[in-house]
């Protein structure tokens, strides 16, 4: 009888740990989300700051792509 107690308290720890998992991988996933979203936003920032630039340089083009690939 020892043993059942022992795999019962076994499996009870089990059960606790595979529901901290879950937990912690919530707020991982949650996080990880937010992080994405916001290197999104600052990639969109750049793309329009980026542009702005051009626009106000009044280079063409391809004067614009000879200077970035030089």
């Amino acid at each position: 009888m020892a043993r059942m107690k022992s795999v019962d308290s076994i499996d009870a720890k089990i059960a606790k740990a595979q529901d901290a998992v879950v937990k912690v991988k919530g707020r991982y996933d949650s996080a990880l989300a937010s992080l994405e979203d916001l290197m999104a936003k600052k990639d969109e920032l750049l793309k329009k700051e980026l542009l702005e630039a051009f626009v106000k340089s009044g280079k063409s083009h391809d004067e614009t792509m000879k200077f970035l690939k030089g």
